[in-house]
Formats: structure tokens, C-alpha cells, sequence
């Protein structure tokens, strides 16, 4: 009977690497992929692209997972600190193994395998991290690390003879010279990245996300999710102002509108933003808001900015005579200040 492995597959570098190595000593591999709101390459909800392009070319299949609500929750309140920014690493490692040992188990495998690579990454790549991860998420022992392992204390089924400990490797590095090296030996090629990224370490992204979290501190998924999207104010009422950046900005922000929500867009052919206002429900905030879509219009003000209560067809009366707020003051109320993706 082949030892089986479930692999944490991000889709970089590392974990593609991880599963060749496991595939050529004769393990039988289900890789597993966990989804975000933050994941930098994941804006969508059908999985990291990279994965699924990973897992063809190991030739394993790849189940995906999403773990919106319950990651949020997480990300509100981390048992272990956080990073340099709202990043909490140690808590999302933990709750991405608590989910590979269910389905471990699940799948009646052997053991959980990552492609982590010891002092890489310094917040969770430590030994002692790792240990505390194992521990936590209940994988003590029986997470194997093939790139590392032989810089690691033997798991258990290196112990018990299920995979041979000889034909791991020995890397301990913050670059990634010798997985390049490695990935060229194993015929490895095409990876799109060599590892995964989380928006919360972008500080732009990581004050918007703490603004939220202090200001909102009962927001949920969809809030979470529209901080990826558009300039992001608040006014003095608490009310919050996205306002979107391009076209197809402007197209998600209009589909993410939700009930109680008020949606502004440009009247008739004029081009400009669309504008999302949540939480705000006076007419100083309505006409706050178009005059900041007004100062990124294009042309010669004044302006006419129709107003829409969310996902609802009705179209409020216009704002007419709409002129642009001056950007020192919009400024003021901007959250973070860095064009990010």
C-alpha cells in the first residue's frame, strides 16, 4: 500500500518543488490549496490559478479550499502578534493545517507535507514557529517538510520508515538559489512565482485593513473583500467612501453594492468613477462623496452624479451642481495613500 501525502500547494516555487520530491520517491500525493480574501494572487474565489498549473504539472490532483468567514475572524483577533504590518502569520499557518489534517484524515493519508524551507520566511519559518504550528493545528510529528527536513528533527513517518529521510534535502536559506538549482535538476519549469504573497503585509493594504478592523470591528467578508478594490475614504460621520480607480473597478464595485449601501455614478455619458457609500445615510454624506467622485472627472465642472440605493433599480434623484472637493482636503479623509492592486 503507497504511503499517502497531503501537500499544502500554493502553486510557488517551494511546495511545487516539495511535491516532485515526494512524486520521485514513490509517495502517492492529493494537494490541497487554501484561498483568502488577501492572497495576492487571488482575487477571485476559484482558487490560485498557479496551483491548478502546478498540480498539472505534477500530474496530482489539487482540491481547493476557501476559507473567507473563518479566516477573517482569525485575522480580527491572532492568538500569536502579528508581523511588521496587520499580518498574522503564525494564526493563518495554523488554521491552513487545521484544515489539511481534517482532510487528512479524511482521505486516510499518511501525513501533511508544505514546502516550507526552515529560516526562510521570519515570522513563521522559524523551528521553533514550526513546532508551536504543529502543536496547534494537531500535526505534531506528521508534517514532513522535504526541502528542510534534513535540517529538522525526523518526523514520524521518517521515523517509521513510510518515506526515506536520505532522499530529502538540506536547505536553510532566505533566498532561493538552491530551490531554482533543485527545480532545474527535477525538471521543474514554468512556475509562475516562486512563493505566495498576502496583501496584509503591503502597508497600504494593512492600514486600510486595520482602519477597518478599529473603526468596524463587527465588518464581515464582504467589507473585508472590497478593501482590495478602489480609494478608500472615511468622512466625519463613519460613513465609508470607495471610489473606484478604472473600469473594471468600477464594474466590481457596482456589483459588490449591498442593501443599505448607496451606489453613485456618473449622470449620462460622463465618464468618471463609480462611488460606493456605506454607512452613510444623510444627504451631507451623499453630496460629500459625489463631490470627491467630482475630483477625479475628467473636464470642466460643474457635474451631475445620479445616486443608486444599492443592488435596488431605483435611480434617486441627481446631484446637480457638483463641484470637485479639493484634494488637500479629501486627503484628510483618505485611508492609506499607496496606488496598490
Amino acid at each position: 500500500m503507497l504511503t499517502k501525502a497531503i501537500l499544502l500547494l500554493s502553486g510557488g516555487l517551494d511546495s511545487t518543488l516539495a511535491g516532485k520530491i515526494l512524486l520521485e520517491v514513490g509517495v502517492e500525493v492529493e494537494a490541497v490549496n487554501f484561498t483568502s480574501p488577501f492572497c495576492t494572487c487571488t482575487p477571485k474565489s476559484f482558487g490560485c490559478p498557479a496551483s491548478r498549473l502546478a498540480a498539472r504539472q505534477l500530474g496530482i490532483p489539487v482540491r481547493v479550499f476557501s476559507c473567507g468567514r473563518e479566516y477573517i475572524e482569525v485575522m480580527k483577533r491572532p492568538r500569536f502578534g502579528r508581523g511588521k504590518h496587520m499580518n498574522a502569520c503564525v494564526d493563518c499557518r495554523i488554521l491552513f493545517f487545521s484544515r489539511a489534517r481534517d482532510y487528512m484524515l479524511k482521505r486516510n493519508a499518511d501525513f501533511v507535507a508544505t514546502g516550507e524551507v526552515l529560516d526562510q520566511r521570519p515570522m513563521s519559518q522559524h523551528r521553533h514557529t514550526m513546532e508551536l504550528i504543529e502543536r496547534e493545528s494537531g500535526l505534531t510529528g506528521r508534517i514532513v517538510r522535504p526541502l528542510s527536513a534534513q535540517c529538522l528533527e525526523p518526523s514520524l513517518p521518517e521515523q517509521t520508515g513510510l518515506i526515506d529521510r536520505e532522499k530529502l534535502q538540506a536547505i536553510r536559506c532566505r533566498g532561493r538559489k538552491s530551490q531554482i538549482q533543485l527545480a532545474e535538476d527535477l525538471g521543474i519549469g514554468n512556475y509562475p512565482c516562486p512563493a505566495g504573497g498576502c496583501l496584509l503585509t503591503y502597508e497600504d493594504f494593512a492600514e486600510k485593513f486595520k482602519e477597518l478592523l478599529d473603526r468596524q470591528p463587527d465588518f464581515g467578508l464582504k467589507d473585508a473583500k472590497l478593501l482590495r478594490f478602489g480609494r478608500h475614504f472615511r468622512l466625519p460621520s463613519g460613513a465609508k467612501i470607495i471610489v473606484g480607480r478604472n473600469q473594471e473597478e468600477n464594474g466590481i464595485i457596482e456589483r459588490m453594492a449591498a442593501k443599505g449601501d448607496a451606489l453613485l455614478l456618473p449622470y449620462g455619458n460622463t465618464p468618471g468613477p463609480s462611488v460606493l457609500v456605506r454607512r452613510g445615510d444623510t444627504d451631507k454624506d451623499l453630496r460629500l462623496a459625489a463631490q470627491l467622485m467630482a475630483s477625479y472627472m475628467k473636464g470642466g465642472a460643474p457635474f451631475q452624479v445620479q445616486v443608486k440605493l444599492g443592488k435596488s433599480p431605483q435611480v434617486l434623484p441627481t446631484f446637480t451642481q457638483i463641484f470637485p472637493i479639493e484634494r488637500i482636503e479629501a486627503e484628510k479623509w483618505r485611508i492609506g495613500s499607496k496606488e496598490v492592486s
